[in-house]
């Protein structure tokens, strides 16, 4: 298992939160091998925290411990608080599913713990450290061997399994058996959904509208399913780290929520799993847009979420980071020359004059060469590779 680029903080109590085959365990047993580790998908250790869960926490004689798939057993935080505050305990826990479990645990365990996510790997991780920030310019022997692993990233995603494998049969054959598994029947078993093939109705829905503005009752209309149903499908989703949505930055906070949003699939890999014919437009933008929002999950953007932005004339921008002193605007273009047509949204977001912050404006290409236009900077998609 190549090294993560998740760091922890020191001394504290975490809730590490992925969707399932992400490598959580992995890493933690990777990471921590002296610590004392407990998995409620040891059907005798969860029976154990559901009858008697504050006897299992007792009996961890160290000081540290890891408790994985903590989500199947909640009762379990209130255990871990009380082995905190009364034995200067230090916990890390992992859980598949955030359903009800991160409230739950923000609530239990407040100004006790730090929540971290581990997505799929960014690409290039398994390589070794990041080399550059996001967004900066790399020198072209870098972006000329980043290209050679691009259409591979885009159509398997960064699944550790899957980028371990040398050849596309192996690739193919664990994302199909994902798909059986986890996505058809384990995700159901973890959230309770009565209605499994409902679930992946759900999914092929969100593969087909991929990068178009999603509501609950379209979602519920094309799945055949109810309006509860289907919220509570999408709800499962982005709890399991499979899908997250991006909200309309000119809506501004207090509407964002009510409206619209537009779904992505959290890997490409899961796009290949569901046998969805997408176009290569809507592959690239899911790659990109994921792996920005990876970083983002790893702490490179200080902001809880990615938006995107459709101006009152219905132009639209893929992606805004809206951090505190930044906001940044980026479009992603499958051309190897974009022209000044292709940054004209852009342009005008620079300058409009609503901005509370400074603006910067982004255009990622599939061509070789950095540069500027009218201010914006055109950045080649190969620059993401091993940046952090």
């Amino acid at each position: 298992m190549f090294n993560r680029w998740l760091k922890f903080p020191e001394n504290s109590t975490c809730m590490l939160l992925g969707a399932r085959r992400v490598g959580k365990t992995t890493l933690l047993r990777q990471r921590f091998p002296d610590a004392i580790y407990y998995t409620l998908d040891d059907f005798d250790v969860l029976r154990f925290a559901r009858t008697d869960p504050k006897g299992l926490i007792q009996s961890i004689t160290k000081s540290f411990a890891i408790i994985d798939e903590i989500q199947r057993c909640p009762e379990l935080l209130i255990a871990v608080k009380y082995a905190i505050d009364t034995q200067n305990k230090t916990f890390i826990m992992t859980g598949s599913s955030a359903l009800g479990l991160l409230s739950q645990g923000v609530e239990t365990l407040a100004g006790r713990m730090h929540p971290l996510e581990l997505p799929t790997a960014c690409w290039g991780e398994e390589l070794g450290p990041p080399t550059h920030e996001c967004f900066n310019v790399v020198n072209q022997l870098q972006a000329i061997k980043a290209r050679r692993q691009l259409k591979d990233s885009i159509i398997y995603g960064g699944f550790p399994e899957v980028i371990n494998c040398n050849n596309a049969e192996s690739k193919q054959e664990i994302l199909h058996n994902y798909k059986n598994s986890y996505f058809a029947k384990d995700l159901a078993l973890l959230s309770n959904v009565e209605n499994a093939d409902g679930l992946m109705a759900i999914l092929s829905y969100l593969a087909i509208s991929l990068g178009s503005h999603t509501s609950v009752v379209n979602a519920a209309r094309e799945s055949a399913l109810s309006y509860p149903t289907a919220r509570k499908y999408l709800n499962v989703l982005e709890a399991s780290r499979l899908v997250f949505k991006l909200y309309g930055y000119q809506f501004g906070p207090a509407k964002r929520h009510a409206k619209a949003a537009k779904y992505y699939f959290a890997d490409n890999g899961i796009l290949f799993a569901l046998g969805i014919k997408v176009s290569i437009g809507q592959q690239l933008e899911n790659f990109v847009i994921a792996e920005i929002e990876k970083r983002r999950r790893l702490g490179r953007f200080n902001c809880d979420q990615l938006l995107y932005y459709q101006s009152a004339g219905g132009a639209e921008i893929d992606i805004i980071i809206d951090e505190p002193s930044l906001t940044t605007a980026i479009e992603i273009k499958n051309t190897i020359n974009p022209a000044a047509n292709d940054v004209r949204h852009l342009k005008t977001f620079l300058n409009s004059k609503n901005a509370d912050k400074p603006r910067r404006a982004l255009l990622l290409h599939m061509g070789d060469n950095a540069s500027i236009e009218n201010d914006v900077q055109l950045l080649p998609i190969a620059h993401l590779w091993r940046s952090l």
